[in-house]
């Protein structure tokens, strides 16, 4: 168990004063028996006219904030204190027909797992590229699978630092040999589900101790989750080869990487007023 603090600000900047459209934000994680919120704040400037909050499709908490007049910034400050239990386990529980890999879902499990199932990026290869972790030879157990992938993406990849919006496709990710962690995300999320295997993408925030060497810290970060029965959905993140949920603060969890934007909004302006974004992410441990 941890206290974690999580300071999360973003900055737009434009050069004439402009007129604010909607905006959405996905700041407050995802409360659950692993996580507990103890104190939250939002504060955004210029204050909004109205702001209010609602779940979405997938049970996460997204604030939207409406606005009048005009500014010249727009400034988002989240500050979220947290209890963090760390459910990271050596064996997990599957079910004994889950055990080895292929196996197959009930129906039950199947209907509500479809979309987790089902390819977004059919024509890019990750099939073929997943089959190194399976052992030809004989049935390979599940959970061996999904760590050597977690692990061989943290080996086989450069991790960068992207700024920009959007993520690469898995072929430009395997085409590359680098990418951030959406980009990761995305690559295991397709390769997992060509194994036949449910999986999600998952947005949120990531701890870095001192000198642990962990990548990710200074930004919102993404890693994926796989459902498994007996143990659930379970989190992998190949850019830190982590397996379960150490570090890992959950605050959006959807079927694709654009269902989980941390903000997205629209401003009334001429596109060259637009000057830049500034974000900033800390996660810092609190004594007990």
């Amino acid at each position: 168990m941890s206290f974690l603090t999580v300071r999360h600000s973003t900055v737009y900047r434009y050069s004439e004063p402009v007129g604010l459209g909607e905006h959405r934000m996905m700041f407050r994680p995802r409360e659950s028996h692993d996580l507990r919120l103890i104190r939250t704040s939002l504060a955004i400037t210029p204050e909004p006219a109205q702001l209010r909050w609602l779940h979405d499709p997938f049970d996460n908490s997204v604030a939207i904030a409406a606005f009048e007049g005009t500014t010249c910034e727009l400034r988002f400050e989240s500050k979220v204190t947290l209890e963090h239990f760390e459910s990271t386990r050596p064996d997990y529980p599957l079910e004994d027909y889950a055990q080895t890999y292929p196996f197959r879902y009930s129906d039950a499990d199947f209907s509500n797992l479809a979309r987790g199932l089902a390819n977004h990026y059919p024509n890019a290869h990750t099939g073929s590229w997943a089959l190194q972790f399976l052992d030809p030879s004989t049935s390979t157990g599940t959970m061996k699978i999904l760590r050597s992938m977690t692990r061989g993406i943290r080996e086989q990849f450069t991790y960068i630092r992207r700024i920009e919006k959007g993520v690469q496709t898995p072929e430009e990710t395997l085409r590359n040999r680098r990418g951030s962690c959406r980009d990761f995300a995305v690559l295991m999320m397709e390769a997992v589900r060509s194994l036949g295997v449910a999986a999600r993408f998952v947005s949120g925030y990531i701890f870095v101790p001192n000198n642990s060497g962990g990548t990710g810290g200074g930004a919102t970060h993404a890693w994926i989750q796989a459902y498994l029965p007996g143990a659930g959905w379970i989190d992998f993140d190949p850019t830190n080869s982590i397996v379960g949920n150490r570090n890992l603060i959950r605050v959006g969890v959807a079927w694709t990487p654009d269902q989980v934007l941390p903000l997205c909004g629209t401003y009334d302006g001429s596109p060259e007023a637009f000057q830049g974004m500034d974000v900033t992410v800390t996660v810092t441990e609190e004594a007990g």
